[in-house]
């Protein structure tokens, strides 16, 4: 299949029980978009029918349309191919378990996001779900991989598959498991029927733990046998620990009573996290930025020539860890070489501070490097695409500690950046830098672009002979 109803087939970017999700593009203007198809696993379907899951689809699609919010993706076309309904989203190239890290050993350790992100994406979830809930709807399948990010940074929920009117009565087999494991609610595991909006709260408590320690809580059936975040995260203390125990309370009557009570005491967990900030950086003085240190002499230069590579090559090449996050950071010393520009001497590297005001795709970020040199940007006219050996050298371990109370060099705006090297013929490898962590995304993809140059001999200290 190339092509569904009007809409051409550029890649598949999921599947589930009821269904695949394509990337797609909408001739002739080109617009990518997300188009989800009635696709049943056979085994879902022996036990539903066909009939009935298509109900449920259709369903789906009828819940998310109704649906306005900034935190909810939203639906923009509905049809039928060849018999199949389906209907089309944006595409965005993230979601959350991909940024974490998860793959389908859950129990093995993801990244940890910064105490101020895992704030931001829970505040932003819960908003979403206040909306659902106040409409009568329980998702009831509340994971990571549910929650799209933008390109903005700004959450999505998606995929209502198993969402359901508040008091519905759960009409599937009796088999048949309603949630993910992990993360669904253990009400919901004992009788999907009977749960209401508190189970939709389980899982961000799951979730949440998760983004601050890079590891699921480990208990069994009493929660006093888990290892609380501030024991595993040293920026955190028993404020975020009574939090989470309440999130992950194993009997809904001790969780929040509702989203929007968690997402009152979630704002006061962030003031409390501001005001402790706060008094730690009013007492670091004359911090000395680590990574302006005296290295070797004979300190190697990135590659600076494009490569198209396997993942696994590029895993072993670049000296990545399982979660793609670089064995060893690279020292550098950075210096304001321009209003726009900054030098990293041990790399012989000059970079944008910025790059990009707004996402490109791969190719447009090709365009954009064209326009730098026309312009003679900085009074260069050798600006490139950066290679993911020179984009390591940008990657840091996620701020902790001291190092929190540092200003950026960089402009944090552009946190997905793209590189040179390519993972296919269809595909790129990007730099998290925010998370510090390798990936690869289609060219289709928005990301920001920050150009780099080398550096001319004199600017590196010595005359070339």
């Amino acid at each position: 299949m190339k092509s569904v109803g009007r809409y051409i087939i550029r890649g598949l970017l999921g599947r589930g029980a009821m269904g695949k999700v394509f990337r797609v593009d909408l001739p002739p203007i080109g617009k990518i978009g997300a188009l989800k198809l009635l696709a049943p696993d056979p085994l879902l379907s022996r036990l539903m029918g066909y009939e009935r899951i298509r109900e449920t689809f259709l369903k789906e699609a009828v819940t998310v349309a109704g649906l306005r919010h900034t935190n909810i993706i939203s639906i923009h076309d509905f049809d039928e191919d060849q018999g199949r309904p389906f209907y089309v989203m944006n595409f965005h190239a993230h979601n959350l378990g991909a940024l974490m890290g998860e793959t389908y050993r859950m129990e093995m350790p993801s990244r940890v996001l910064s105490a101020d992100k895992a704030l931001d994406y829970l505040d932003q979830t819960l908003a979403g779900l206040c909306c659902l809930h106040d409409a009568g709807i329980l998702h009831r399948d509340i994971k990571p991989f549910n929650l799209l990010i933008t390109d903005q940074d700004t959450i999505k929920i998606c995929d209502f598959g198993l969402s359901a009117l508040r008091g519905e009565k759960y009409s599937g087999p009796a088999n048949l498991n309603v949630g993910s494991p992990y993360y669904a609610a253990p009400e919901q595991e004992a009788d999907p029927g009977s749960i209401d909006a508190r189970a939709d709260l389980y899982p961000l408590g799951i979730m949440f733990y998760r983004m601050l320690t890079g590891h699921l809580p480990d208990f069994d059936n009493e929660l006093s046998a888990y290892l609380p975040p501030s024991r595993q995260n040293p920026d955190l203390d028993t404020h975020w620990d009574q939090f989470t125990a309440r999130s992950l309370a194993r009997r809904p009557e001790q969780r929040f009573a509702s989203a929007d009570a968690m997402r009152s005491e979630l704002d006061q967990l962030r003031d409390h996290w501001h005001r402790q900030k706060e008094k730690s950086c009013a007492w670091v003085h004359n911090v000395s930025d680590p990574w302006d240190e005296e290295t070797p002499s004979d300190h190697l230069k990135p590659r600076s020539r494009p490569i198209k590579w396997s993942p696994e090559r590029a895993a072993v090449e670049m000296d990545l860890d399982s979660l793609w996050r670089p064995r060893t950071y690279r020292v550098n010393r950075f210096r304001h070489q321009g209003p726009d520009t900054i030098t990293d001497r041990l790399a012989g590297l000059t970079w944008q501070q910025s790059g990009s005001k707004y996402p490109q795709t791969w190719h447009q970020a090709h365009h954009y490097i064209a326009r730098l040199n026309a312009q003679r940007f900085e009074g260069c006219q050798n600006w490139r695409l950066p290679t993911m050996d020179e984009l390591i050298t940008l990657l840091k371990p996620p701020s902790q500690g001291r190092d929190m109370c540092i200003e950026p060099l960089f402009d944090a705006t552009q946190r997905w950046i793209w590189s040179a090297d390519r993972r296919s013929f269809i595909a790129a490898y990007f730099a998290d830098i925010e998370l510090g962590f390798v990936g690869w995304q289609d060219f289709s993809a928005p990301f920001y672009v920050r150009a780099v140059c080398s550096m001319k001999p004199i600017d590196l200290g010595f005359v070339q002979k």
